[in-house]
This record gives C-alpha cells, structure tokens and sequence, in this order.
C-alpha cells in the first residue's frame, strides 16, 4: 500500500486580494516562476524562490519561513505552484494553499494593469 499525496489546498485570487488588503503580514506569499516571468509581471508583496534554483533556495526553507504558517504558492498558471505546495508539504508546512490560475487568473480578475503573458 502506497501513501498518495496530501490533497493540495486550493485559494482563489479573490481571497487573494482581500487578504492583501485586510491582513497581509498574517501570508507567507511564495512566487516559483523564473526571473524572466517576474520582469513582465509580479506581485511585490511575494517572494521568488524560482523552481530552476531549487538547490540554492530549498536548505534554508525552513528558517526563511514558518512551516506553521499560512503559505500561498503562486506561478503563471498553478501548475509549478502545485510542485512547490507538494514539496513544502513534505518538509512539514502544514498550512500551505496553491493560487489556482496563478498570475494570470490575478491579472484578469483582480487587477488589469499586471501584465498577461
């Protein structure tokens, strides 16, 4: 018998954006796209820990961030971002929430003037 991975949590941009709003410093906001997908569009309050650079990121993890806190995941589209919840699932985050359609589900819902790609 095999163990199947945690369920990943799912939050959506409109929870998003209400939480960037109200209370902000409660996330813990994680951004896994590349350098190049930051430079056309981003979300200053995350953080990039790119996936192409897991090696140099993924030892310190635990201290850059609360394993107990609220972390939300974000990349293009929520599919890099569900490797990364995973991961982190792992290494004993116990409150982690993927952003489902990335970026680029916030641009088109929440806000028009963070660029589409």
């Amino acid at each position: 018998m095999t163990n199947a991975p945690q369920p990943i949590v799912e939050t959506n941009v409109e929870t998003l954006s209400q939480r960037l709003a109200t209370d902000p410093e409660s996330l813990q906001l994680i951004d896994v796209r590349e350098p190049h997908e930051l430079e056309v569009a981003s979300v200053a309050q995350f953080v990039n820990l790119p996936l192409s650079q897991f090696p140099a990121w993924s030892p310190t993890i635990g201290a850059q961030f609360n394993p107990a806190g609220e972390t939300i995941v974000m990349c293009h589209l929520g599919m890099r971002s569900a490797q990364m919840c995973h991961w982190l699932m792992s290494q004993g985050f116990t409150n982690v929430k993927n952003l489902a359609g990335g970026i680029d589900a916030y641009s088109r819902q929440i806000d028009p003037s963070v660029p589409l790609y």
